[in-house]
Order: C-alpha cells, then sequence, then structure tokens
C-alpha cells in the first residue's frame, strides 16, 4: 500500500462486518461510520504513525469519544516496541488504534475508552532510589558531554578516583573510604573497564580509566 485510500476500503469493510454504515472524507473526517442511535464513529488514517495523526485525532474527540487512528502495520526490528508504544499512548489519549496488514487484515490494537494507568510501585522506588543516590544534579535535564550521569556512574567515579591518588588497594578499603558500600563488586564487574584486579581482593585503575576520570570526574559537582 503506498496511500492512505488504500487503507480505506480495508478499515470500511472491518466496521461494516460489525454492522455499521460508513462513508469516507466527511466534513474534516477521513471515515465516519454509524449504527443505529450508537455514538458515531470517526477514523483518521495514515500510512505511518506521527504527530499530526494524534493531533487529528484528537480533535475529532470533541465530535464523539468513539475516534480510532488506523495505521498501515508497521514492520522491521522496532515494529513490535512501535505498536506497544504507540497502543500505551492511544490508551492514555482516550482513542482506539486500528493496524493494517499488507493482506488488509484489520487488526484492532485497543479501542477507545478511558483509562487509568495502574501504578508500578517498583519502578517509582527504584526511580527515588535513583534519586537519592545522584549526587547534586549532574545532568541538568539533560544529557552531559559524554552522556547520562547515573549513580552507578558517579561511584564508579569515587572509586577511580581514590585509586588514582592511592594507587591499588583492597575493595573493603576502597568501600570505607569512599562511601561506595559495593565498590568490591563495582570494580570486579568492571563494566566500563576502569579497573583491573591485580590479586585476590585487590583492584588497580586501569588506563581507561583515568581517561574515564578526565571525561567523567566533574560529575560528582
Amino acid at each position: 500500500m503506498q496511500r492512505e485510500a488504500e487503507l480505506y476500503p480495508h478499515v470500511k469493510a472491518y466496521l461494516e462486518r460489525q454492522g455499521y454504515t460508513v462513508k469516507g472524507e466527511v466534513g474534516a473526517a477521513d471515515l465516519v461510520a454509524v449504527r443505529g442511535e450508537d455514538e458515531p464513529v470517526i477514523v483518521e488514517l495514515k500510512l505511518r504513525l506521527n504527530l499530526t495523526l494524534y493531533h487529528q485525532a484528537v480533535a475529532r474527540l470533541r465530535m464523539t469519544d468513539l475516534v480510532y487512528i488506523a495505521v498501515l502495520k508497521p514492520k522491521g526490528r522496532q515494529a513490535r516496541r512501535a505498536l506497544r508504544e504507540n497502543t500505551v499512548m492511544c490508551r492514555r489519549l482516550g482513542l482506539g488504534f486500528l493496524t493494517v496488514r499488507a493482506d488488509g487484515a484489520v487488526e484492532a490494537q485497543c479501542d477507545p475508552g478511558p483509562y487509568t494507568p495502574r501504578r508500578n510501585t517498583g519502578k517509582r522506588t527504584r526511580l527515588l532510589r535513583e534519586f537519592d543516590r545522584l549526587a547534586g544534579d549532574p545532568n541538568d535535564g539533560g544529557a552531559t558531554r559524554h552522556g547520562i550521569v547515573t549513580a552507578y556512574r558517579q561511584d564508579a567515579v569515587r572509586c577511580a578516583t581514590y585509586l588514582a591518588e592511592t594507587g591499588a588497594e583492597k575493595g573493603a578499603i576502597v568501600a570505607r573510604a569512599t562511601g561506595v558500600s559495593n565498590a568490591t563488586t563495582l570494580m570486579r564487574d568492571n563494566h566500563y573497564g576502569w579497573f583491573e584486579k591485580v590479586a585476590t581482593g585487590i583492584y588497580a585503575l586501569t588506563p581507561e580509566g583515568r581517561k574515564g576520570l578526565a571525561d567523567w570526574g566533574d560529575s560528582l559537582g
């Protein structure tokens, strides 16, 4: 399918099977469907998901609560993620979401209706824990020169700074000196390549670690 108009007959047939009478290009709407005394259905058609499509659909909510967006079903590696994220978006906006496959089959990802998201207390707890662990406000609402500063990155900087001053040291001593309780585990896991084990329980800073300090040393504020 190369044009939005090619989606229309498939969505029309989908709604007609549900007992609707369907007409295209009615006023500002791409498609309007009516069934007896039921509230009318409006569908806005686009080949691909974009912000304009959402703007149009939200505007149609002033006429009816039953508004759908309909797009050609996305393909490729990111298709599943795109479907999931846009389904969540539609639910939050009270919109329905239809996708049209290449063979013309229409699939309802969600129907219009009020949506109250369930709170994820685990994610909330992790968010607040990360907030508490971050020293200062190193990201200032966005990425720093080298990327986002996390609490884990700050802990690595603390350990690296200590080793740069003292040389190789036991993990337990680094933990006490820096306040990073998991210093031994952090240096052993070595996610950034900054540390190397030189003896049992003893770690030193690598050349990559010294470069990391040059890049990230100011992340502690």
